[in-house]
């Protein structure tokens, strides 16, 4: 089965040739999310508590989209700027936004990402067509 972009409309409006989510058989691969806010197409200010927990709810939002839930996700992996400083307040904001589900995960930190956000997280949908 080819692969196949999926409609997102609650998706914050994207920065380059990509799709939001693209599915792959059962699975539903989302783009990284950074802590763009769909109303007004920028980045959240405030500190990395708020960009995680705006990244969270784009997630969620787009999994409403597919008509899936967190309990649905299979496997996230998230990418902190910098340094991994921020790792106990992310997976604060992380661990309340899945609640008692527990999907596979990678957390990384990186050089930069887009738009200087601190924080961009994606994720794997297990979701039969």
């Amino acid at each position: 089965m080819p692969a196949s972009p999926v409609s997102t409309p609650s998706a914050p409006p994207v920065a380059g040739p990509y799709s939001p989510a693209v599915r792959a058989g059962d699975f539903v691969f989302l783009a990284g999310q950074i802590a763009i806010d769909p109303a007004t197409g920028k980045l959240v200010e405030g500190n990395v508590e708020a960009e995680a927990n705006q990244v969270l709810a784009n997630i969620a939002a787009i999994l409403g989209d597919l008509g899936a839930e967190w309990t649905d996700v299979v496997k996230a992996t998230i990418f902190l700027a910098v340094s991994l400083d921020h790792f106990g307040t992310v997976n604060d904001c992380y661990a309340a936004a899945v609640g008692d589900h527990r999907p596979a995960r990678s957390t990384f930190a990186v050089a930069a990402l887009p738009l200087g956000a601190a924080v961009e997280i994606e994720v794997v949908v297990h979701r039969p067509s």
